[in-house]
């Protein structure tokens, strides 16, 4: 796709695909809200919904440093080349979130490589 082209998006992709990211659990966390919902019991549901919340502030935090790093990073291999900071992080966010398994295109690199 044309938002995955580019030197630069790919060495993003080899940082977020090299470790395991909090982030990538965004879809099962997405099942513990339904089951939140779904559950008559009110204790459970505060609980459920309690553990959801921080667990989506947990990920929203580690997204905002995880973008930042990945921006520092790719504007030290790539200094000739204009890298803006959001759309940077905001690609390398969205990247993590998803299941590995699933991304697209594929990891290059595996779990615990240095890119």
């Amino acid at each position: 796709m044309p938002r995955d082209r580019g030197p630069v998006k790919a060495y993003v992709r080899d940082l977020v695909d090299s470790r395991p990211h909090i982030m990538g659990l965004f879809m099962p966390l997405a099942v513990i809200v339904v089951l939140s919902l779904l559950v008559p019991i009110p204790a459970a549901q505060q609980y459920l919904s309690l553990f959801s919340l921080i667990a989506l502030s947990v990920m929203i935090v580690e997204g905002i440093f995880l973008g930042m790093n990945v921006t520092r990073k790719a504007r030290e291999r790539f200094p000739k080349e204009h890298i803006g900071g959001l759309g940077t992080g905001w690609y390398a966010f969205t990247r993590a979130t998803q299941l590995r398994r699933l991304r697209i295109p594929k990891p290059r690199v595996e779990r615990g490589a240095n890119p």
